[in-house]
């Protein structure tokens, strides 16, 4: 059965808007048909849509009346959009390519009905009509089954920023790349000129159990909600960094507007040729602000409850060290691990995680590197660099975030660099606490990167075969790069044996087959 929302007397600014909601809500694979009699407004809409997802206000964008198709590049996936006013009979459908078009990206099609029956069955169907008022459209939007969820998102977003004042029709909507996670994110930007981030992060359901009758993500503490995002970035902005301001909320629904910190990312910022050491100087001196600065036991969120951070944990560590085993192992050995191998990969594992209970805890963000770090450059050290994911973050050891940051899963950083500000995070620590133990810490920042880039082999292979993110083999080579740094460690030699004897050295940058 479809699911129908209507959008009545829409004006040709509100339909433009619409476009980009409809925008932020598309997939690749997904079709999207325009239905209306002549003059009614597919054009303009489709126009619209297409400028929203190229990022590129006013483009060109040639009607495909006469060519009958017309393909975009945009920074998303491919879009094709179809004209078949003028096509002679259903059957020439197949020779415009449409399957193609849906495995590269999406396709949009006016005058869907001379296709007759041969549309893939799931679709979105966007039907304009005209109202008494000819500058007004009455717009309805139905979904299949399978994509009638994200229908009911898409009225829940515009609900959400209506309610909050960033739903006007000369306002924006703009999507944001963003991390592997099912969190979505867009720029809002009003005429005016003000701008937010939207978060749309619906609480996720629990996974099938995995382990002691508990999904993967209860054991690896991954957030379920939004609830630890803004009970942290409170946190972390009352001790003066730069966390975004919560700007709106909806606990229940999962949505958020938050402050808008810029385009200065720093992966962003290096490959225009900002100094790397720089950068990382100015993101190591905000750890060592922040390593003075221990977590609250509970902190408040607006519906008057708390969250308390969780403490790492052997099963979270653990967990995390079995992607390599579960993913990036099949991979390469074309089978599953054997019981006796992955048994004892687990031993040494667990033999690290025991001698890590001893080091000192405090703030573990998890994924503190170049694409959640942003240059504030008007604001003073070490409040300059504006951090922006963190709602994963543990009780931890401080080692975590600096080995996260030196060792960047995405960005080149050279041992050079790495090897100066590990020095110096250290002799900026050891001036302040007298206690600090550098030998530990320096067992600890090796440790823990080998668990974090063994973890990330996993992840990146997971996102390459189950999600079909291809692109993410390409840092494989660079992930087992840094895992040699760390596993050089004096304190490491019997894991380093373990993955030269399963993954010798000269295999390690051979293209995976998946």
């Amino acid at each position: 059965m479809m699911t129908v929302e209507t959008f009545p007397n829409l004006t040709e600014g509100a339909l433009r808007r619409l476009a980009q909601d409809v925008a932020f809500a598309l997939k690749p694979g997904d079709l999207l048909a325009l239905e209306g009699d002549l003059g009614a407004g597919k054009t303009t809409f489709a126009r619209a849509l297409i400028e929203a997802l190229a990022q590129t206000p006013g483009m060109e964008i040639p009607s495909p009346t006469f060519t009958l198709v017309q393909s975009y590049e945009t920074p998303r996936f491919e879009i094709a959009h179809f004209d078949l006013y003028r096509l002679g009979a259903p059957d020439e459908l197949n020779e415009l390519g449409l399957d193609h078009a849906l495995s590269r990206g999406i396709a949009m099609i006016e005058w869907p009905e001379r296709a007759g029956d041969l549309l893939p069955s799931e679709r979105f169907t966007l039907r304009l009509s005209e109202t008494e008022n000819a500058d007004t459209r009455d717009v309805t939007l139905r979904a299949t089954p399978a994509l009638a969820p994200r229908l009911k998102r898409l009225v829940e977003i515009r609900t959400f920023l209506d309610h909050e004042g960033w739903g006007a029709p000369d306002s924006r909507l703009s999507y944001l790349q963003g991390d592997a996670s099912p969190r979505r994110y867009a720029r809002t930007a009003k005429a005016h000129g003000d701008k937010a981030i939207l978060m749309d992060s619906p609480k996720q359901p629990d996974g099938p159990p995995v382990r002691n009758g508990l999904p993967y993500s209860r054991i690896a503490f991954l957030a379920e909600d939004v609830r630890p995002f803004v009970a942290i970035a409170q946190a972390l902005r009352t001790n003066g960094f730069s966390a975004p301001r919560i700007l709106a909320h909806d606990l229940e629904k999962g949505f958020l507007l938050i402050e808008d910190l810029g385009d200065g990312v720093f992966g962003r910022e290096v490959t225009q040729g900002a100094d790397q050491r720089a950068l990382w100087k100015r993101a190591t001196e905000t750890l060592v602000a922040l390593r003075a600065c221990p977590p609250p036991q509970k902190m408040p969120l607006p519906d008057g409850s708390t969250y308390t951070l969780p403490p790492v944990s052997h099963g979270a560590l653990r967990i995390e060290t079995e992607l390599l085993l579960d993913w990036y192992w099949p991979a390469v050995h074309g089978a599953d691990v054997p019981d006796g191998i992955r048994a004892s990969f687990n031993d040494l594992w667990e033999a690290v995680f025991t001698r890590l209970d001893a080091m000192p805890r405090g703030w573990l963000l998890r994924d503190y590197h170049s694409p959640n770090l942003i240059a504030l450059d008007d604001r003073a050290p070490p409040h300059d660099v504006g951090i922006i994911d963190f709602q994963d973050a543990l009780l931890g050891p401080h080692a975590y975030d600096l080995v996260s940051l030196l060792q960047d899963a995405r960005v080149d950083v050279a041992s050079t660099i790495e090897s100066e500000l590990l020095a110096h995070y250290i002799a900026r620590v050891a001036a302040q606490d007298p206690a600090f133990n550098e030998a530990a810490f320096r067992y600890a920042y090796a440790a823990l990167g080998a668990q974090r880039n063994t973890k990330i082999l996993g992840i990146f292979t997971r996102l390459a075969k189950r999600d079909g993110k291809r692109q993410y083999l390409a840092h494989i080579p660079r992930i087992w790069g840094y895992l040699a740094r760390d596993l050089a460690h004096a304190g490491l030699e019997p894991l380093a044996a373990w993955y030269e004897s399963h993954f010798p050295a000269e295999g390690r940058a051979r293209p995976l087959d998946i």
